[in-house]
């Protein structure tokens, strides 16, 4: 199977990520713009946030080639929305140090940005995952082909078990928000998360 690579992904395609045994991760894609590769969705004050990472217009359409913008200093909005929005979530405090690097880095690419990303998910929730990357663009069946099934203009397609969410006082419930609403407000209850949703979504 083949899964594209996003910036902080969505919770469903942790699942999906979960659900399958063996995956890699396209590279050589052309860029479409406006999806999870250079995005992602929390729950802010007031409301759903966007946190979008700027890239070069230079012509290079390659995702493995696309350059992240150096125009102004994104990580650290990313960074302050993160705190500002998860600040008194139960588990901010337990992944801040190591993410932090994440977004003080300055990537040259954004697949080495979104890969990173991954890997840190991997990494806390004990995922193991083995990110391969492919070596050319395949055209391969459908129902083995994730690389467009994640919509990031499309309100969440699926049932997703609420969890506790830091402005739950003030809004009804987000669901498949960014990877990173899950992991601040449930920890390691993440990785059981994920396992039932991929369960429920065979």
């Amino acid at each position: 199977m083949i899964f594209p690579a996003f910036y902080f992904g969505p919770i469903s395609y942790f699942a999906a990520l979960i659900r399958t045994e063996k995956f890699r991760i396209e590279v050589h894609e052309n860029f479409p713009k406006q999806t999870y590769r250079n995005r992602c969705y929390i729950q802010g004050a007031n409301g759903k946030l966007r946190l979008a990472i700027p890239t070069q217009h230079d012509g290079t359409r390659k995702i493995k080639d696309l350059k992240v913008s150096g125009e102004f200093n994104w990580q650290k909005e990313h960074f302050k929305s993160l705190v500002s929005a998860y600040k008194s979530s139960p588990y901010f405090e337990y992944y801040e140090d190591d993410l932090l690097p994440i977004l003080e880095r300055k990537e040259e690419f954004l697949l080495d940005l979104n890969l990173k990303t991954i890997d840190f998910i991997s990494t806390k929730l004990k995922l193991d995952f083995k990110l391969e990357l492919t070596e050319t663009y395949e055209i391969i069946s459908e129902e083995l082909d994730f690389r467009n099934q994640f919509n990031a203009k499309e309100e969440p397609n699926g049932n997703f078990p609420e969890y506790f969410q830091v402005f739950d006082e003030k809004f009804d419930f987000m669901p498949d928000l960014s990877i990173l609403d899950l992991l601040f407000n449930e920890g390691p209850k993440s990785k059981d998360y994920l396992l039932n949703l991929a369960h429920a979504n065979k």
